[in-house]
């Protein structure tokens, strides 16, 4: 059968391909190959091999692109992040810099506050606007899935808003988005004192979200002073009963049981972890709660790094997000991330590209679909300008991408 289209003279193919069923909790064993080429059919995967192509793939119609011995991965995935959101924050970055706190800028109604004030304010065609742009960034840095979270809301309206926005852009545009309700941001200011009552209105959103079909996930902000565990639990266990998919953020401040909390509901990932401890570790192992890691917060905050290692060492899966928002990460750019990672949370780059691919769709209940380059799966890759997966690690603050495929159509290309 012949393909649309050809990749040949491929370097290193980063399939992602989990390949070693003996030793399922490493974070390196996928698949590289070398000397390579990647057929694609009616936008999916069709064939892959080493070598000179098989010319039965070829005809009169199909697309050929020599890789000149480039570097071809799958497309990258985002599974963390708060794209949808009005206004921005730049001022907070000086008050960080004067030694305000994440808390003292909530507490003095700026921080997430600030930014539902703006998100109230936008109208759906301002968010689609701004949300599209960001879009168009992150598609040159190779990314082709994202989840998107509400939580710029805390009410209905909102909420409701900015999940239509969500599916608004997942047919104008080419990334695929997940989306998350995350009504349980923040407590808000005229809840203060009255946290009981936020919860039962965030409980009562949930059927309304559902029966509208516009969130697969449901998350929550597991921290102290924002929600405890026991508030949590009460929201997500009600999430649950109406077949929402969970996620949490969890010990990103203070460690207060949140990844134990991710361990004992088998949410499908645990978010932040920059304070997990050593029981939480152990709780992600034991449930296989892929782990979202999101370095350029700590980065950008000038906080302590999840002990990554630490985690890799008992067998937690990691994933590797870029947590795009206004607030503690404001950039889109995945690949700065993945540097990032390699450089301060001593990832080795298999370990990286794992990370932001086939346990990235893990991390959306997506590795059927996307992650890696299989057979039948979507055809979504990045050619790198870079003949290796070490260069691209190595040579950071720019953007390495060629090319990107997406559903077998060429989407971005320099």
């Amino acid at each position: 059968m012949a393909s649309d289209l050809l990749i040949y003279n491929i370097g290193t193919l980063v399939t992602s391909k989990e390949i070693d069923i003996s030793n399922k909790n490493s974070m390196e064993n996928i698949e590289i190959l070398t000397d390579a080429y990647v057929a694609i059919k009616n936008g999916t995967i069709l064939f892959l091999g080493k070598g000179p192509y098989d010319k039965t793939l070829v005809d009169s119609k199909t697309v050929l692109i020599d890789a000149d011995k480039a570097l071809v991965t799958p497309g990258l995935i985002d599974s963390h992040t708060h794209l949808v959101h009005g206004g921005s924050r730049e001022n907070e970055m000086f008050l960080k810099a004067k030694g305000a706190t994440y808390m003292d800028i909530l507490n003095a109604g700026g921080g997430i506050l600030s930014t539902v004030k703006a998100t109230k304010k936008a109208t759906k065609e301002e968010l689609v606007e701004k949300a599209k742009d960001s879009l168009k960034k992150m598609l040159t840095f190779g990314v082709t899935t994202i989840e998107s979270k509400s939580g710029y809301g805390l009410d209905l309206e909102t909420e409701i808003k900015q999940l239509e926005v969500n599916k608004i852009l997942d047919k104008e545009q080419p990334i695929d988005i997940v989306s998350t309700f995350m009504g349980a941001h923040a407590i808000p200011q005229e809840y203060r004192g009255h946290e009981e009552e936020f919860i039962k209105k965030i409980i009562k959103m949930l059927p309304i979200i559902k029966e509208r079909n516009l969130a697969e996930f449901c998350d929550i902000f597991c921290e102290h002073g924002i929600f405890s565990i026991e508030q949590s639990k009460e929201i997500l266990k009600e999430a649950k009963k109406l077949g929402f998919k969970l996620k949490i953020h969890a010990d990103e401040i203070e460690s207060i049981g949140g990844a134990e909390l991710a361990g004992e509901l088998e949410t499908t990932s645990s978010e932040h972890l920059m304070a997990i401890s050593e029981k939480g570790i152990l709780a992600l192992k034991n449930s296989k709660v892929i782990a979202n890691i999101l370095p350029g917060t700590s980065f950008y905050l000038k906080k302590e790094y999840a002990p990554v290692r630490k985690m890799i060492e008992q067998g937690v899966q990691i994933a590797l997000s870029t947590d795009y928002n206004p607030g503690s990460c404001p950039s889109e750019n995945l690949q700065l991330i993945m540097q990032i990672a390699a450089l301060y949370l001593n990832m080795s780059p298999i370990e990286v590209i794992k990370a932001v691919t086939i346990n990235g769709a893990k991390s959306i209940n997506r590795e059927s679909e996307v992650g890696s380059i299989e057979i039948g799966k979507k055809a979504d890759l990045v050619i790198f300008n870079s003949k290796s997966l070490e260069y691209i690690l190595y040579h950071f603050g720019i953007n390495h991408t060629k090319m990107v495929i997406k559903n077998g159509k060429i989407v971005y290309e320099i």
